[in-house]
């Protein structure tokens, strides 16, 4: 299925999603039991986060559900990796600041859902040709929050979001390692810590 046509199924379940009009998170806060969950339930700006972050997910749900292919296997890996998701935001307990951690979290996860699903129109859409391995990448650009990245390169898909608000041009990729743009082009980085040059095509 091609991004585009993942958008206009997007397009056909934009319709308003059952999340509670309400001022607090979309989970009910007499069960918050994590300090993350919480702090969530007394901050109206990370409440506000959750219930996006659930309304994308959800919308993120019924795209997987109008595949064409694998469609039960999209939708179980989908919660699958939202479950792993909220874990590790309950992780953030570790972290110097919580809240910090916790926004981060949100913002991160909200940029990738958008990415996968193409859950908005990107904002702009290059062709790459990296060198030494030859090989040519589309890169889609999101305008969430926290900018979000998708690269398809072949039949691969790797989505990511930027590595954190004060840094341009700069991705972490879920699965690889990162996208970094440059003035004439972009730097792919592996998992392995491996640099690909890649340039502007055309």
């Amino acid at each position: 299925m091609t991004p585009r046509s993942l958008f206009a199924i997007v397009a056909m379940v934009m319709a308003p999603v059952a999340v509670a009009a309400q001022d607090g998170p979309a989970f009910d806060c007499a069960k918050a039991e994590s300090s993350a969950e919480k702090l969530i339930c007394t901050d109206p700006e990370l409440a506000a986060l959750d219930r996006r972050l659930a309304r994308h997910f959800e919308q993120a749900v019924a795209v997987a559900q109008g595949l064409d292919a694998g469609t039960d296997k999209a939708v179980a890996n989908l919660r699958a990796y939202q479950r792993g998701w909220i874990s590790g935001r309950d992780e953030c307990w570790k972290a110097s600041d919580l809240r910090s951690c916790v926004e981060m979290e949100y913002l991160g996860r909200d940029a990738t859902l958008v990415a996968e699903f193409m859950l908005e129109e990107p904002t702009a859409v290059t062709e790459f040709f990296c060198d030494p391995a030859p090989m040519s990448l589309t890169v889609y650009q999101f305008a969430t929050e926290l900018p979000g990245l998708r690269v398809e390169v072949g039949d691969r898909v790797e989505v990511g979001a930027q590595v954190a608000p004060d840094a341009p041009g700069a991705f972490y990729l879920r699965q690889a390692g990162g996208f970094t743009f440059t003035d004439s082009g972009g730097v792919l980085h592996d998992a392995y810590g491996t640099e690909t040059e890649c340039r502007v095509a055309g």
